[in-house]
């Protein structure tokens, strides 16, 4: 048994039988559950073994371009299929074996995979990795297989865009049905690429092809398949200045957590929920702080919060990653000391909301290292944290607490 996935593939039987060597002295123990019941064994580690890391120096790595002097925890790239299976993490291909693609087919495994192209000279180039290109054939294995597959493509201006992007998706078109979604984001560029590949960010024209390109393949896997299958990111329709899509459009939002579809479903849940109060006179004040990318969209839908609820004064703040560069505009890469910075001369009113993304999982943290205690300090006000949840952002702008 090497790790975790094989201790959850054999306890799942119903009927289990467990070798238990104690000191040389091995007796079995038989164990009879329902299917798929844990048999609640603990270990040392939650693979039962290291997890694996990265073996590529990708030109568009986000890990590459920090600055140093963050927590240790950061610097570490996983690249690890068990992890893809048990919490959803994209894996390369790079560093596994066939052994590891067997086991998969085998097991059923679902798994992610970020591909970014499908030439082969190109993805050794994107990925500086002299395997990148052969490892492309555990692909195609496993989707002949029948394994259910998310992959993800970071899409780089000049690298693998415009025909390159379009000979990805004629070649990830033929894994259909079992190629389960693509979601296709941008590259992040900080300040912090000093000796690194020389790459460029989109404007609103090259955001624009990008989104020309896609939607003739969605269009097309539609028609084949009945799903569009491939779906960009919130950032290039802010980008290019277009409407974020409706509902339908994202299907059932198969790549949520990739930034995709993440705007379109905030907005229909404060909707929903804009219907549903009761509109009436609310003398209160919050400021939003957020990236500059979603900056618009945010402040649209805080206009029609203060509309139904007079005296209702909500301030938008967009603000500017001075700790990474201007070139980033996401929320999630807020830091604490930018907040502070940028917002101590800022009348905030009752409470300042942020969004989950900024903080660590499970923690109080920023990405520098600040904590929640410490900004509030900073700016003497009380911090809410909002998901992405437009019902949990309506109740914080109108300060309900559930």
């Amino acid at each position: 048994m090497r790790d975790v996935l094989d201790y959850m593939f054999y306890a799942a039987e119903t009927d289990v039988i467990l070798a238990i060597d104690h000191g040389g002295d091995v007796r079995n123990v038989r164990i009879q559950k329902d299917e798929y019941d844990d048999i609640g064994l603990e270990f040392e580690s939650f693979l039962m073994d290291k997890k694996q890391s990265c073996r590529n120096k990708c030109v568009f790595c986000f890990i590459d371009q920090l600055p140093p002097g963050m927590r240790e925890t950061l610097y570490f790239k996983d690249d690890d299929a068990r992890l893809s299976f048990l919490q959803g993490n994209y894996v390369t291909l790079t560093n596994m074996t066939q052994e590891d693609v067997d086991r998969i087919i085998q097991m059923r495994l679902g798994i992610n995979v970020s591909v970014h192209t499908t030439n082969p000279e190109l993805r050794c180039k994107m990925m500086q990795n002299r395997f990148a290109g052969e490892k492309l054939d555990f692909l195609w294995q496993m989707a002949k297989a029948g394994i259910q597959l998310n992959c993800q493509i970071v899409l780089c201006p000049g690298l693998n865009d415009g025909p390159e992007l379009e000979r990805t998706l004629t070649d990830l078109g033929k894994m259909l049905p079992h190629l389960t979604s693509v979601a296709i984001v941008p590259l992040g560029v900080t300040k912090y690429r000093q000796g690194l590949y020389p790459l460029t960010t989109f404007t609103a024209e090259t955001a624009a092809q990008a989104l020309d390109i896609i939607g003739r393949y969605q269009a097309q896997f539609m028609q084949q398949h009945g799903t569009r299958a491939v779906f960009p990111s919130d950032e290039f329709f802010l980008l290019a200045g277009r409407e974020i899509p409706s509902a339908d459009y994202y299907e059932e939002y198969p790549q949520y957590e990739n930034g995709v579809g993440m705007l379109r479903s905030l907005a229909d849940e404060f909707h929903e929920a804009l219907t549903c109060a009761e509109p009436g006179q609310l003398p209160r004040k919050v400021t939003i702080a957020t990236g500059r990318s979603p900056f618009s969209f945010l402040q649209s839908l805080m206009r029609e919060a203060e509309a139904a609820f007079p005296g209702l004064t909500v301030q938008v703040i967009p603000i500017r990653n001075d700790f990474f560069g201007e070139t980033i505009t996401v929320t999630g890469l807020i830091t604490g000391q930018d907040l502070t910075a940028q917002l101590k001369d800022t009348d905030i009113g009752e409470e300042l909301l942020l969004s989950t993304a900024m903080i660590r999982r499970d923690s109080d943290v920023f990405l520098d290292d600040y904590t929640i205690p410490q900004v509030e300090e900073a700016l003497r006000t009380h911090i809410r944290i909002v998901a992405n949840d437009g019902w949990e952002l309506l109740d914080a702008v109108l300060g309900i607490v559930l």
